[in-house]
């Protein structure tokens, strides 16, 4: 997809706080640090659309995103290993869940995971829910440049098999390289064009 525009919308904990529910919206979520802020300023083309950190934990509100006048993106609050106090990421899991069942223009949901590490619970608790709303999702390993290409094989065969998804529809991406960067695309491209 050729992005002409995105722009920072609204930060958001309530959806009296969205804006108008009148754009088809792409979320994405994953664990604290796994890439997800690199990820979509590789999208868009811009590299601080979205403020990216090494501290985990730093998206703590919903941010909202205008790609091309046309659809948003939705960055969640990272989950996991956050060196937050136990409460706010409990809010955190209310918020997101708020978002992700009461958001009529949401298309789907892009599930990011690093491709050194093997999900768990989270990212299996969270396919399952997602399932059970009938919310579509896609996985994405990042961070494909820190393996080999060789090496990049065994992981993608251990996360599929964690998360109970086809291989071939895993993607694998970089955001230093953009490898992977039209599969995204054509992921995100497909769930715009479903209709709930």
């Amino acid at each position: 997809m050729m992005v002409k525009s995105s722009e920072f919308i609204t930060s958001a904990v309530k959806p009296s706080q969205y804006p108008p529910a009148d754009l088809p919206e792409i979320a994405f979520a994953g664990r604290s640090n796994v890439g997800k802020s690199s990820l979509i300023n590789k999208l868009v083309n811009r590299r601080r659309l979205v403020k990216t950190s090494s501290t985990p934990g730093r998206t703590q509100l919903i941010n909202f995103f205008l790609i091309n006048q046309r659809f948003r993106f939705v960055d969640l609050p990272g989950y996991g290993y956050a060196k937050v106090p136990k409460a706010v990421r409990r809010q955190w899991g209310a918020m997101i869940e708020t978002y992700l069942t009461g958001r009529p223009c949401l298309r789907g949901l892009i599930l990011i995971v690093d491709i050194r590490r093997t999900p768990g619970r989270e990212e299996d608790d969270l396919l399952h829910w997602l399932d059970h709303h009938g919310i579509a999702c896609r996985v994405v390993a990042t961070k494909a440049d820190k393996l080999s290409r060789n090496k990049q094989i065994r992981p993608l065969r251990n996360i599929a098999a964690r998360l109970g998804v086809a291989g071939e529809t895993l993607a694998l991406f970089s955001a230093k390289s953009g490898l992977g960067l039209d599969t995204v695309w054509d992921q995100i491209e497909a769930m715009l064009d479903v209709r709930p």
